[in-house]
């Protein structure tokens, strides 16, 4: 096995949108970027697709929103809370340079952000999995063993490792990062694509114990979803999901339930099976988490792309920095800005909520995001940012 050669400034280990998105600011910083991945490039994930302001603000910001808008995502100006019969409908209001959101597939927002990361100078490299970590005398993570597709081994030194690398994240166990908050529920979500079906905007149903919607994305195609506790899919929907789908998706929203059944399905139905949320340490020596493999939450409320555009930045920012004050700044932010969308949502999953109850989550959740987006605009205006 070769010796590793001239450091990276950073190795980026995942290039989906958290990591793709923190090699991308990386490299515009002018670091020497490496990232690797173990699947294959323009690749679909499990995902709900939404953006939320945040997020759509930190791709206008990066110059990154008109690729997807050239890719055939629909703006998305209104959302519709539908809670039992009783309907809140809301119009996006123009801010901060957002008048629109987007839920882009996943194969297409992540390869405007490898392709970004590409042009400002990163090494991409699919089909290559970390094995492990090398470390100094000291215990410092300094690099990683990768093997590649032809299963030949190679080290890679590195001044910072970042895991990108998903919820069950390699890096994260690798350093051994502590759990600083998990969550006690977990929601189960089954959902598929459909053409003609004819609903605009985001649409969000509830019903006690269940919940559903419908998010317009590429193609002409809505991602239509259903999620239930995950007891209530083990005891009744994992043998037959998609029989489960139609009879939840009748009994939270039968108006959306009719035409789904008039439209036509674009594959086969997926299903995530549901997984606690958790809060991750985010940094150590020589190594740095970012979006799920550092911060998981559940996916009801439907904000983790735009948690990991906001980290990306966050964290790119530290590492630019490279003291260990900025990644304790990082952590500081990341986690104030976090948990109390982690505790909402957290509360959300546990569906032991009436109704009025949900609306209130609902608000608070909404405050939360009004905050975030407050922190990356102040961010973004230096002056701003100084006052803050």
């Amino acid at each position: 096995m070769p010796g590793p050669a001239r450091p990276y400034d950073a190795l980026v280990v995942g290039a989906r949108c958290a990591g793709a998105a923190t090699a991308m600011l990386l490299a515009r910083k002018g670091m020497r970027v490496l990232v690797a991945d173990r699947g294959a490039y323009g690749t679909e994930t499990l995902s709900t697709h939404a953006l939320m302001r945040g997020g759509v603000l930190q791709l206008t910001r990066w110059g990154l929103l008109p690729q997807l808008i050239e890719a055939g995502t629909p703006p998305v100006r209104t959302t519709s809370f539908h809670y039992g019969e009783e309907e809140v409908a809301l119009e996006l209001r123009a801010a901060d340079g957002v008048d629109a959101l987007y839920a882009p597939r996943r194969s297409v927002l992540d390869s405007v952000l490898v392709d970004a990361a590409f042009d400002a100078g990163a090494e991409i490299r699919h089909g290559e999995t970390v094995v492990g970590l090398l470390r100094d005398d000291d215990g410092r993570v300094r690099g990683a063993v990768v093997l590649d597709a032809e299963g030949n081994r190679r080290e890679v030194a590195a001044e910072l490792v970042i895991g990108a690398d998903g919820i069950g994240s390699a890096v994260a166990r690798s350093v051994g990062a502590a759990t600083l908050q998990e969550g006690r529920h977990a929601t189960a979500t089954i959902f598929g694509y459909w053409s003609g079906i004819g609903t605009e905007g985001y649409q969000w149903h509830y019903v006690p114990g269940a919940s559903a919607g419908a998010i317009p994305t590429n193609a002409g195609l809505h991602c239509v979803f259903i999620g239930v506790p995950q007891e209530t899919y083990r005891a009744a929907l994992r043998g037959s999901p998609m029989e489960g789908f139609q009879a939840v998706l009748r009994a939270v929203a039968p108006g959306l339930a009719e035409r789904v059944a008039q439209g036509s399905r674009a594959g086969a139905l997926s299903t995530f099976a549901g997984r606690r949320g958790f809060l991750r340490q985010s940094w150590g020596a020589g190594w740095a988490l970012v979006g799920d493999a550092g911060y998981f939450k559940d996916p009801v409320t439907a904000h983790g792309i735009t948690d990991a555009l906001r980290d990306a930045e966050l964290l790119a920012d530290a590492a630019a920095a490279g003291t260990p004050r900025a990644f304790a700044e990082y952590a500081a932010t990341r986690d104030a800005l976090s948990m109390p969308l982690f505790e909402a949502t957290e509360a959300i999953a546990g569906f032991d909520w009436d109704l009025p109850r949900l609306q209130a989550l609902h608000k608070a959740l909404n405050q939360a995001m009004k905050r975030e987006v407050a922190e990356m605009v102040a961010r973004a205006n230096p002056v701003l940012w100084e006052a803050a």
